[in-house]
């Protein structure tokens, strides 16, 4: 008997399972799928993204909803537009043998117009994100106050991205005796509320731990000097010439950055951010799907909805603002029963968080070594090996075949086959020839490896009462004085001030461009402090200042700053390995750059 069927499905669905070549239930559909055919209850499932989910609760909705009524009986809300038609998609595939079932999708970015006429012809299913939903229950173009299922996809991702209050006004218009259905892969705070708020005594199926990491997916973590973070990048990308991945940054601007600069050093990169117009989105991913595009630079926000089994790898150039976010982010790779892996390039202040994520996804990370410079030649010669071996001959190259016999009659085969593979193998042996160890060793300072020497250490006066971690103020300090991600470190959050460091170099711009610098009406102070050893001694104190002036007042003191004129030239605009002036082993005719490159650089903007 078919393992679907003996979950309680009809024929009629077991042989759409059949049609789309399911065999065997996933964990989550196992426990779900007879808890809800066999009675009307409300449902917590949290399961990783990948594991199934959509067919976890698809099936059993449309088994059990009225084909043959035109009303609106259920409504699957999901966050983003990607996630929107994929399920729309699926769900119709699993009704492919339900004469007369209408699915029908709403989100932004198309006709809300054809979208109504959609659910007016008798839509018994929607699957909306919350936004355009809610666009369209304040025009009354659709009615779900008899819906009888109501699901919630991706419940902590929709929470995430600030759908909280659509979420409560959208079941407001429900009736209270639905069955509601909430999927997660985490289980916060805010997913806790709403459960509490809209459901009746759920019932809770957990697949792993709440939280838990997919077991298909393993944890690497690479320890690198702050400013050799995308020079690590690029040797990760070249140490695994078939990776297939998602790459994550914490912001717009950097997403953008990153990608431009893979782009630039001829790696087939694109950009996903929010400051991409929907058509751009579209053709990204498309580019994407297709693996025209190899490493996608992605926001959090943006990678939400993005469903491709195939995914190698999930590289976090920037560790996320949320731990629970990394959940998601690693639920990216290892998808649909195969095997991934999760990479994250750290300095040593960031060692400590490898720590947290550990206990939440209870995995422990592998601590690797970035790849030498020559294990890299050999990586890639044998990758070229294995390709030359396995391609298919094409004969229609065999009319050519005596002129470049003729050409080559004087070479013996040993000869031919160094200077065949010689070609790939001198670029990357040219570039990495003389490439440093990017590798640095963990230790409980959090200094980054920068000499205390060149090092200015600030007192600014905001702190963790005025909404700042330490990510947060560094983006801040990073976007206002619009330096880059590793200029400023050793970053310190107290409850009402903070500390930071930057480069000597950059001591008069950060002095300059906090003076007499307003945030909502309020003075931002930033001033030097003489040793660190006398911050612990501060307490809600600040450096030494002359010309009065509290931390939370307009008065500032000048006298006590002293000035440095020089100036520093950084190598970080280099895009090479090296400290020579050797070009990215990417750029040749063999790897042209694919997506991503027509898109507009992000806005920066110089204040937050």
């Amino acid at each position: 008997m078919n393992a679907f069927k003996q979950l309680g499905l009809e024929d009629h669905l077991v042989q759409a399972i059949t049609d789309i070549g399911f065999e065997t239930p996933s964990e989550v559909q196992e426990k779900t799928i007879p808890l809800l055919l066999d009675q009307d209850s409300d449902l917590v499932a949290l399961a990783q993204t990948g594991t199934g989910k959509t067919a976890a609760f698809g099936f059993p909705m449309l088994q059990k909803i009225d084909i043959n009524s035109r009303t609106t009986q259920g409504l699957i809300l999901s966050p983003t537009r990607e996630l929107c038609l994929q399920i729309t998609n699926e769900m119709k595939l699993y009704g492919k043998h339900c004469k007369g079932l209408n699915v029908t999708a709403i989100y932004g970015g198309a006709s809300i117009t054809d979208q109504a006429n959609q659910v007016k012809r008798g839509a018994q299913i929607i699957v909306a994100t919350p936004g355009r939903m809610k666009d369209m229950i304040s025009r009354r173009l659709v009615d779900i106050s008899k819906i009888e299922y109501a699901v919630l996809d991706e419940a902590d991702e929709m929470l995430n991205m600030g759908f909280f209050e659509d979420i409560t006004e959208i079941l407001s218009y429900t009736p209270k005796e639905k069955s509601t259905w909430l999927f997660s892969a985490t289980m916060p705070k805010e997913v806790s509320l709403i459960a509490k708020k809209f459901m009746n005594s759920p019932t809770e199926v957990t697949v792993g731990h709440k939280n838990m990491g997919s077991k298909n997916v393993s944890h690497e973590y690479f320890l690198v000097g702050a400013r050799d973070r995308y020079r690590a990048l690029k040797r990760l990308a070249d140490a695994n010439p078939e990776i297939f991945s998602v790459i994550f940054c914490r912001t717009k601007r950097d997403t953008q950055k990153v990608a431009e600069q893979l782009i630039e050093d001829g790696y087939s990169a694109g950009a996903l951010h929010g400051d991409l117009s929907q058509n751009q989105r579209d053709v990204v991913m498309k580019s994407f799907r297709a693996k025209q595009i190899q490493m996608l630079v992605a926001t959090d926000v943006a990678a939400r909805g993005i469903d491709v089994d195939d995914i190698t790898h999930v590289i976090n150039y920037q560790l996320p603002d949320e731990i629970e976010t990394y959940t998601h982010r690693s639920g990216r790779t290892g998808r649909a029963g195969k095997s991934g892996i999760s990479m994250v390039i750290v300095s040593k202040s960031e060692v400590r968080k490898i720590k947290s994520i550990e206990r939440i996804i209870q995995k422990e990370f592998i601590k690797k070594e970035v790849p030498s410079g020559m294990e890299i030649c050999e990586v890639q010669l044998k990758a070229l090996a294995n390709k030359i071996h396995d391609t298919e001959i094409n004969h229609e190259i065999d009319p050519y075949l005596n002129d470049i016999n003729t050409l080559f009659e004087d070479v013996t085969k040993d000869e031919l086959i160094k200077k065949f593979f010689s070609v790939e193998f001198t670029r990357f042996f040219n570039y990495y020839k003389k490439s440093k160890d990017l590798n640095t060793q963990s230790n409980s300072s959090h200094d980054e490896g920068r000499s205390n020497d060149n090092s200015t250490r600030f007192f600014i006066n905001i702190g963790s009462k005025d909404g700042y971690d330490w990510m947060k103020l560094k983006d801040f300090l990073r976007d206002t004085l619009q330096l880059n991600q590793d200029d400023v470190y050793k970053v310190d959050v107290k409850d009402s001030f903070a500390f930071f460091n930057t480069d000597v170099a950059h001591k008069d711009k950060v002095l300059e461009f906090f003076t007499d610098f307003k945030q909502d009406g309020r003075f931002i102070n930033v001033e030097i402090t003489e040793k660190k050893s006398r911050d612990r001694n501060r307490g809600g104190g600040g450096g030494r200042r002359s010309g009065g002036g509290g931390y939370g007042g307009g008065g500032r003191g000048r006298n006590d700053r002293s000035r440095n004129s020089g100036s520093r030239s950084d190598s970080r605009g280099r895009r090479s390995d090296s400290n020579s002036s050797g070009r990215s082993p990417r750029r040749s005719s063999d790897f042209k750059p694919s997506g991503g490159g027509d898109f507009s650089r992000a806005r920066k903007s110089r204040r937050k």
